[in-house]
């Protein structure tokens, strides 16, 4: 790596909206440059040229990358004059996508602000996921369990919460159960149909991480049995008698993010409601 590149950079995202559109596409291409870090300005809901006028102050002062999605053209042109004098690269972050379906869809798009986050039906689904997940999580189970679409089972420190919510996010209204040695499963559970069950597992060594890092925060009681490396073996080989003898698919987390967890329950989800496969 040349020694002269500073290993420190400013990136300006311009939005006319929230920004999480170029805050999602930012992170996805910084990560192949570990080596860098980029101080992050995110310019949000950016409508009137007096806002804009602050955020053109901003980038003359700490010049750097500047990724934008806006709509008024008058304020495209004024963000890209300023970059264009400060010498700096300014792109803009959807116009390679809007341009391929442009192509292909034989008609041109129609700008809006913020279009993404309007106020729709599936605007209202999230949400609906979202609560419902919050009041079903932990084992907290509503009295038909098929009213959920997604049940994640797994004993303590598998993830199951995060990637409740997060599927939540993405609108699948999704409970979850802890397995507890010596303790039944719920009665909901054991007669669920309609409903998507999947197994989170983990290494033994990963989970008793975890958990020791917990009860260094939180003290509890059976703290041996809770962090004894051969019980979590023992937990988690239930885990697997119980989904293999309810046919449940089981995901390991072990080295996968929540997104990355969630896109493989997902897939699961897919493939069962895909009518080719049912036939």
């Amino acid at each position: 790596m040349n020694t002269d590149i500073p290993t420190r950079f400013h990136l300006h995202m311009v939005s006319d909206a929230t920004g999480e559109t170029l805050v999602a596409i930012s992170k996805a291409a910084r990560v192949q440059y570990s080596q860098f870090r980029a101080v992050e300005h995110v310019h949000s809901l950016v409508r009137t040229r007096r806002e804009l006028d602050r955020v053109l102050r901003d980038i003359e002062a700490m010049p750097g990358i500047v990724l934008y999605t806006l709509v008024n053209r008058e304020h495209i042109d004024a963000l890209e004059e300023t970059c264009r004098r400060v010498n700096v690269p300014c792109v803009p972050a959807l116009l390679p996508i809007l341009q391929v379906l442009e192509s292909y869809l034989g008609t041109p798009s129609t700008p809006s602000v913020g279009a993404q986050h309007a106020l729709d039906a599936d605007y209202f689904r999230r949400i609906e996921a979202l609560n419902f997940s919050m009041m079903h999580d932990d084992g907290n189970l509503p009295p038909r369990l098929d009213d959920a679409d997604i049940v994640l089972v797994g004993i303590s420190r598998t993830s199951k919460t995060p990637t409740s919510i997060y599927l939540a996010n993405r609108g699948f209204k999704t409970a979850n159960v802890p397995l507890v040695r010596g303790i039944p499963l719920p009665p909901q559970l054991e007669s669920v149909k309609r409903a998507l069950v999947v197994g989170l597992i983990a290494s033994a060594d990963r989970i008793a991480q975890v958990r020791h890092n917990r009860v260094l925060e939180h003290f509890k009681s059976h703290v041996e049995d809770y962090v004894d490396r051969d019980a979590i073996a023992a937990e988690i080989a239930e885990t697997k008698q119980i989904c293999a003898r309810h046919r449940w698919p089981i995901i390991d987390v072990t080295r996968r993010s929540i997104e990355e967890t969630a896109a493989a329950i997902l897939r699961l989800y897919d493939d069962r409601e895909d009518p080719v496969l049912e036939a």
